[in-house]
């Protein structure tokens, strides 16, 4: 099914960082329409909030360390940022009210 420009639709859920082009083989959460470029990108920035997370759930055992100042927390923040900004500006109008509903879309704009 493809979509013009050599984009295709896309079903993503931000949760577990799945990105699907069957919409009924797991629960989703917003629809895209992304080149195989723009998938990638996305696909890069969910595995760096695994790989961020991983380090932080090994940090996690130094008690004194607030979140504000963890680096590994920082980088999930910024990179949760950058992956709602990419579904907001390839998504569905379903996906742009979502984001929007949900408030994300004044940290994106600081971000711009």
């Amino acid at each position: 099914m493809g979509v013009e420009n050599g984009k295709k639709i896309y079903y993503v859920a931000v949760a577990n960082g799945e990105i699907s082009q069957n919409s009924t083989s797991s629960s989703w959460d917003y629809k895209i329409e992304a080149t195989d470029e723009e998938v990638t990108k996305l696909r890069e920035y969910f595995d760096q909030i695994y790989s961020s997370d991983w380090k932080g759930f090994y940090r996690a055992h130094t008690p004194y360390l607030e979140y504000h100042y963890d680096r590994e927390n920082d980088a999930i923040d910024q990179t949760n940022i950058q992956v709602y900004k990419m579904i907001y500006e390839l998504g569905d109008e379903e996906a742009k009210a979502h984001i929007k509903e949900q408030g994300i879309i004044s940290n994106i704009e600081d971000q711009a």
